[in-house]
């Protein structure tokens, strides 16, 4: 499926809607605008891939089409054989006739009453502190654990305790966008030592510059967008540093203007044409 007519309340809706049914991010698609809906009316939008993203999504029509294919031989043959197994098994025959139970001789316990019974002391648990890790030591931890290699490399500035892990087959630690990075960077920020109160940032195969590099490419070309149709664009939430980059990369754009909304961790930013025209 390549486009899809929405509809909703507004449009903002119509649009989450065909994207939804086309299973597609915002930034791959061109919006239409075919009714602004009203009153007993609803919004109507014609979302389609754009050209430069069409190939990406045929590809994975390609894989679900063939990932469907193997599941429907997979189920027949699994049918044909418990077919052939069911002809094959001997003839069930009738279970003996019950036995009647001899009743059970009442067993002769010592139950110790509750007042008797003290709990064996327990020693004192460790505070947050006392149980810190060294930033190198969580790390390895979590490579051991998920029986991964790789190198880590610790850098430090005035702010900041930097961490860069390298190595083969850690592309699930990093995730989709990032999430999973992230995520181990917060719990660093929570589990570590730092001295002077410093904020732990950790990256993967070097994952932050190209992510700033993508977003870059992708914040200049949203604003083009949004420049020539004279609407809005809404980005997915995402995290207050990837904000900043879109942000930063737009600043000097006498086109667009841009503004962050909601709460975390589902905060999002807004790209909106300087002269906004809502229609």
């Amino acid at each position: 499926m390549r486009q899809c007519e929405g509809t909703g309340r507004n449009i903002e809706q119509a649009i989450n809607n065909a994207l939804l049914e086309l299973k597609a991010s915002r930034e791959d698609v061109d919006i239409k605008i075919l009714s602004e809906g009203g009153f007993l009316k609803k919004a109507r939008v014609l979302v389609s891939i754009s050209p430069d993203a069409l190939e990406k999504y045929e590809k994975k029509e390609q894989r679900r089409s063939l990932a469907t294919e193997k599941e429907n031989d997979e189920d027949f043959a699994e049918n044909f054989i418990k077919q052939k197994i069911e002809k094959t098994k001997p003839a069930k025959q009738p279970k003996p006739a019950k036995q009647e139970e001899k009743p059970k001789k009442e067993s002769k316990v010592k139950i110790i009453a509750d007042e008797e019974y003290t709990k064996p002391a327990t020693k004192r648990s460790e505070t947050l502190e006392e149980r810190k890790f060294e930033g190198e030591e969580f790390l390895k931890g979590v490579l051991k654990t998920l029986n991964l290699e790789g190198n880590i490399e610790k850098t430090e500035d005035e702010k900041f305790v930097r961490y860069s892990l390298t190595g083969e087959n850690l592309n699930d630690l990093i995730g989709h966008h990032g999430d999973c990075m992230l995520a181990l960077s917060y719990i660093m920020n929570l589990v570590c030592k730092s001295e002077d109160r410093k904020r732990f940032v950790l990256d993967i195969e070097n994952y932050r510059a190209k992510r700033e590099e993508s977003l870059v490419a992708l914040a200049k070309r949203i604003a083009n967008k949004v420049a020539k149709s004279g609407r809005y664009y809404k980005f997915e939430p995402m995290d207050a540093s990837e904000r900043k980059i879109i942000h930063t990369a737009l600043q000097d754009d006498d086109r667009v203007t841009t503004l962050s909304k909601g709460e975390e961790p589902r905060r999002y930013l807004i790209v909106f044409p300087k002269e906004y025209n809502d229609r």
